[in-house]
């Protein structure tokens, strides 16, 4: 069990977040398909073959822009290339409970070693896909973490319920904010 103190300082300091290049403020001319893709269960590829070093994973992250075509992009200073996202770029494996001043915050951790404080900029949502629940949350600016299976089911058993009516309610706790998982 990490330390929450220390797991949320580092999160706080964390160079990673703090010093995403400025991609938002690149705007090169399109020039081109990277050929790479994001599948839904987290697994980059290139022409079809995962990729084998993680820390080209991890440096390829660092620069997707969801544009307003709502198609991904690897962006640079001086080049924009189409990435395709089976689903969002990336995907949650596991969360911490964390008590700081008597408030819970959930931190998500994402399969790249990302970590996210679930708050008012980064809320929790749930869609419904195929009649099942797809949950995400906001990891930064636009881009967007789906909540694994496994970990939305923790998060359930954690999860606060509230009657509404005629509807159970059931709601994650984390920063002050109440985010909806479901309704029953």
């Amino acid at each position: 069990m990490r330390d929450p103190k220390t797991l949320l300082e580092n999160i706080e300091n964390d160079s990673l977040q703090q010093d995403l290049p400025p991609v938002n403020e690149w705007h090169p001319e399109h020039c081109g398909d990277s050929e790479i893709c994001i599948r839904r269960d987290g697994t980059w590829t290139h022409k079809g073959d995962p990729f084998k070093r993680e820390k080209l994973v991890k440096m390829f992250s660092r620069i997707i822009r969801l544009d307003d075509d709502e198609k991904y992009y690897l962006v640079t200073p001086v080049e924009k290339m189409l990435l395709t996202v089976e689903d969002v770029p990336f995907l949650v494996v596991g969360f911490d409970i964390v008590l700081s001043e008597g408030v819970q915050k959930i931190v998500f951790e994402t399969s790249l070693g990302d970590q996210v404080v679930v708050d008012a900029e980064h809320p929790v949502t749930v869609h419904t896909l195929n009649d099942e629940p797809a949950p995400y949350v906001v990891v930064r600016k636009n881009l967007k973490a789906r909540i694994a299976r496994s970990v939305f089911y923790q998060l359930i058993d954690v999860a606060v319920s509230e009657q509404q009516g005629a509807e159970n309610v059931l709601f994650l706790e984390s920063s002050g904010e109440h985010f909806e998982l479901g309704r029953f």
